[in-house]
């Protein structure tokens, strides 16, 4: 039922719970489990021309910690790991690694870190995935 399984991942607390559940259905039917990180386009276009630079290499670190957070917590999970940074659009992109790599179950947290480093009013990354995916969506609630 199950063969592959894509976690989002901005390295926000809430990846920690969303794993938990992915790992445990990836066990449960031997799949493998995809982690993507996705650097928001928007943000860095939006930063000032001198500081386009800086903004970007900022959030390239972020995603590149976000993906060894979930492979250091997969490191003896016992599950297949496939991991990539892209860029664009969030839920875009997460879509569009769905469909790409024919993915089975799409498990994301309810939210991802907020504040003034993000561009406010984006919209929830999880509601449009939510809502425009062709697949299997599990939402998991993080507790905060």
């Amino acid at each position: 039922m199950y063969d592959d399984i894509l976690v989002p991942t901005d390295g926000s607390d809430g990846t920690e719970q969303t794993l938990e559940h992915a790992v445990e259905i990836a066990r449960n039917h031997g799949a493998r489990l995809h982690a993507l990180s996705v650097v928001d386009r928007r943000v860095y276009l939006a930063a000032e021309g001198e500081e386009r630079e800086e903004v970007m290499a900022k959030l390239r670190g972020e995603a590149e910690d976000a993906i060894a957070l979930v492979e250091d917590r997969l490191a003896d999970a016992d599950v297949a790991v496939t991991a990539e940074i892209v860029d664009g659009t969030p839920h875009k992109e997460i879509l569009e690694y769905a469909e790409d790599a024919d993915v089975d179950l799409i498990a994301i947290g309810t939210h991802g870190r907020t504040g003034r480093d993000r561009l406010e009013n984006l919209g929830s990354v999880t509601e449009r995935v939510v809502e425009d995916a062709d697949r299997t969506v599990l939402v998991v609630s993080i507790d905060e």
